[in-house]
């Protein structure tokens, strides 16, 4: 099971030109398909007059979330060089989006090959490639006097700590990297009013 993977720290763009034809890339930090679409819709809004908007993203640190899209372009000439591009750089929770202007001259299948993946090594290129490890994701329940020691826990683990609800009965959100997974779970005391519940991953 992966326990880190890379991504992007925020939004890059380039231009590239082959042959009169112009390719705007766009390279997005994502994290659902939503957000793809969102973005999708933006680009198809701004640049309208384009000849084809190709894309492909990849979601999630297992990267089991993908897409590639060559937009009217013969098939496999465009979005699966943009995909290898973001194989090749072994990322994901990214969305790359190449619109084209067609310059007059036709590439030809090569050609087009050439430019869509070219087009998107350059604007990765452009990115700050970050790492991120995967946590896991839990909900710790407790009472009132046990915060202190919960607290404590949560420090030593180095948790972020997401929603929280403060009571005579206590409950916290916890994200903790999964290296850590077994010092954080082998840290709650055996016999205690402090439970611990596992949500998820992200």
């Amino acid at each position: 099971m992966a326990e880190k993977y890379f991504t992007i720290d925020k939004s890059v763009e380039s231009i590239y030109k082959e042959k009169g034809s112009k390719f705007l890339s766009f390279l997005y930090p994502v994290s659902s398909v939503d957000e793809v679409k969102e973005y999708l819709t933006q680009l198809k809004k701004k640049y309208y007059d384009a000849t084809h908007h190709c894309y492909a993203y990849i979601i999630g640190y297992d990267k089991e979330t993908f897409r590639m899209n060559d937009d009217g372009e013969p098939s496999s000439t465009a979005g699966k060089p943009i995909y290898g591009q973001l194989q090749s750089n072994d990322l994901t929770n990214v969305l790359l989006v190449v619109v084209r202007y067609f310059g007059g001259t036709k590439l030809g299948v090569i050609g087009l090959i050439k430019a869509y993946k070219e087009s998107s090594a350059e604007c990765i290129a452009q990115a700050q490639i970050i790492e991120k490890q995967v946590k896991n994701k839990y909900n710790i329940y407790f009472a009132y006097e046990d915060m202190n020691v919960v607290m404590n826990i949560l420090k030593q683990n180095n948790a972020e700590q997401k929603n929280q609800i403060f009571d005579l009965n206590c409950q916290i959100e916890v994200l903790i990297d999964k290296r850590n997974i077994t010092k954080f779970e082998s840290s709650i005391p055996p016999v205690s009013t402090i439970r611990i519940e596992f949500v998820g991953e992200e």
